[in-house]
């Protein structure tokens, strides 16, 4: 089977990866004015040039707990407590990582936020029962409050949080 050249292969857009800003560049200038086809320039002599983005600023983290943190940082915490429990294999888990940072921004100082590794602390894990990851926990006074299963909304944990939060 021959192999198609290079003009004729289907040149798919780069992803959008968080943290990087990619370009396409050209060695080649072309205008849109003189009507030529811009898509021809990707097609050969084209490069992608990527740079770092400044993503500190926007970037809060969640902490990591471990097992032996479990009873300081959650049972003992004198405000309401946000658990993810989460694994490093679990797509849902990073589809949710997001929305769990987003929510501390907008909870602060009136809920605490932590994730769980279940393959690094599975005691924590099965001391409550979590069978399926992501997984989140509500605590208050030291109890289990409510609990939400599933890679969900942002509004649903939004609505959940609001119910347990101390003004």
């Amino acid at each position: 089977m021959p192999v198609p050249s290079i003009s004729a292969r289907r040149i798919s857009p780069v992803p959008e990866f968080r943290g990087l800003k990619a370009s396409w560049r050209s060695s080649v200038t072309q205008s849109a004015s003189l009507g030529t086809n811009l898509g021809s320039r990707f097609a050969r002599g084209g490069r992608i040039v990527c740079e770092a983005q400044d993503t500190t600023a926007a970037a809060v983290e969640v902490p990591n707990i471990s097992d032996s943190e479990w009873q300081t940082q959650v049972l003992e915490s004198d405000v309401p407590v946000l658990v993810e429990f989460w694994a490093p294999w679990c797509g849902p888990c990073r589809m949710i990582h997001p929305i769990v940072d987003q929510l501390a921004r907008d909870f602060a100082g009136k809920f605490k936020f932590y994730k769980i590794n279940t393959d690094e602390s599975p005691n924590t894990a099965n001391r409550y029962g979590i069978r399926s990851v992501p997984t989140v926990i509500i605590f208050k006074d030291g109890e289990k409050k409510d609990s939400i299963i599933g890679a969900v909304p942002k509004e649903t944990l939004e609505k959940t949080i609001e119910r347990f939060v101390v003004e």
